[in-house]
């Protein structure tokens, strides 16, 4: 029988001291908040009594050690899986994000050109198809109890779109997909909808700094 809900959650705060749009570069680690919001997470879920017998990250720092307190609580071996990553993107390693500071450096004028693909980087639907899969793989290859997955907000709020039947363009102001927050998902018919999202912890929320995301 195959997993019952697969739950996805976004990282903690990231040490990022710079405000650099870290993307996949490596060495973006959790900061002392984001390593008690990914232990509010794991407690999060544990308190539910959920069955988790799996658990699977996206290679990058952050995310694995996200991974750390659910390994913890529940017993397991942290899986990764290349396909839970985040984005590419054309701004990565750079101190400013997309908006009016991009209209002062022409060189970046080409990378904008589309944003509904976007331009600037690995095109929506290329991450709602890899994460489409990667959930789907970790549903039905786990024999029973519940799935977590860490991964990061533009994948997991593009997959929460596309299940949705929303356009996968967006503000990425308005992505409701907070650090260390949780979207769960189970399976119906032949694809998965979403019937709960949480932030477990939000009482960290107003100490935290989420900038660096593409």
């Amino acid at each position: 029988m195959p997993a019952s809900l697969v739950h996805l959650v976004r990282h903690g705060e990231v040490h990022n001291p710079d405000g650099v749009l870290y993307g996949r570069l490596p060495g973006y680690h959790l900061s002392e908040l984001g390593v008690r919001m990914a232990a509010s997470a794991a407690a999060s879920v544990k308190a539910e009594g959920r069955p988790v017998t799996r658990l699977i990250a996206s290679p990058l720092q952050r995310a694995q050690e996200s991974a750390e307190p659910f390994a913890a609580a529940f017993g397991l071996d942290i899986e990764t899986d290349e396909r839970l990553i985040e984005p590419t993107n054309r701004f990565e390693g750079r101190t400013f994000e997309f908006g009016p500071q991009v209209i002062l450096r022409p060189q970046s004028w080409p990378w904008v050109v589309n944003p509904f693909r976007p331009s600037w980087g690995e095109a929506y639907s290329s991450i709602a198809e890899r994460m489409l899969a990667a959930v789907d793989d970790a549903w039905s290859g786990t024999e029973n109890g519940d799935v977590v997955l860490v991964s990061h907000q533009l994948p997991i709020w593009t997959l929460t779109n596309a299940l949705a039947g929303r356009r996968l363009w967006h503000d990425p102001r308005k992505r409701r997909c907070s650090l260390s927050s949780i979207t769960t998902f189970e399976r119906r018919g032949a694809s998965f909808a979403e019937i709960h999202y949480r932030d477990p912890a939000s009482d960290l929320l107003g100490q935290a700094i989420d900038s660096g995301a593409v």
